[in-house]
């Protein structure tokens, strides 16, 4: 019966959470499908530590970790570095297209430019809003080393999207851009 119950909360949970863990995964990787796939490993992973994950205060914050882990991960996997994606259709780029087709178009590949590491403190501390200090957390490093991503991330996401657009981005439009880009 305690299993059941146990079972129970767990689909509960993943089944309120699991579209926002798309959308983070989505923000971390630029792909959906594969933005499926990191969900459904960290859904594995959240299960086998259901028992002591449930009695965790910030369990949003916990899975979202094994979400950001899990991308991480894979980055640095051989298997990763062998594969070559197909370029992505439109369709693939997600529902925030259809909102401001250009700006979420020219964010998504100014993302998707950026390396993993800067891309996935992006991601938390503008996306997740998350602080310095929840963002070392998450991460697993030094408070100046999620300084030094973000400070490095938001100039890697201006060149790309200065790039990209052909204009100059300041800082606080790259933020809306953010916000453009995920509000769907």
């Amino acid at each position: 019966m305690r299993q059941q119950q146990r079972d129970t909360a767990f689909t509960e949970y993943v089944s309120a959470k699991g579209p926002w863990l798309r959308k983070v995964a989505f923000l971390l990787c630029q792909d959906w499908h594969r933005a499926d796939d990191l969900v459904q490993n960290s859904i594995i992973k959240l299960y086998v530590q259901w028992p002591q994950a449930e009695k965790i205060e910030n369990l949003d914050g916990y899975t979202r970790k094994i979400v950001v882990n899990a991308f991480l991960s894979e980055q640095r996997s051989p298997w990763w570095r062998r594969v070559v994606l197909h370029e992505r259709s439109e369709a693939e780029r997600g529902p925030a297209a259809a909102a401001e087709p250009e700006a979420a178009l020219d964010l998504a590949d100014a993302l998707a430019a950026i390396p993993p590491r800067q891309r996935a403190t992006i991601v938390l501390r503008y996306y997740c809003d998350l602080s310095v200090d929840e963002t070392v957390l998450a991460l697993d490093c030094s408070t100046g080393t999620v300084k030094s991503q973000t400070a490095r991330g938001l100039e890697a996401l201006r060149r790309a999207m200065e790039i990209d657009t052909g204009r100059s981005v300041s800082p606080h439009e790259s933020g809306e851009f953010i916000e453009a880009r995920t509000s769907s």
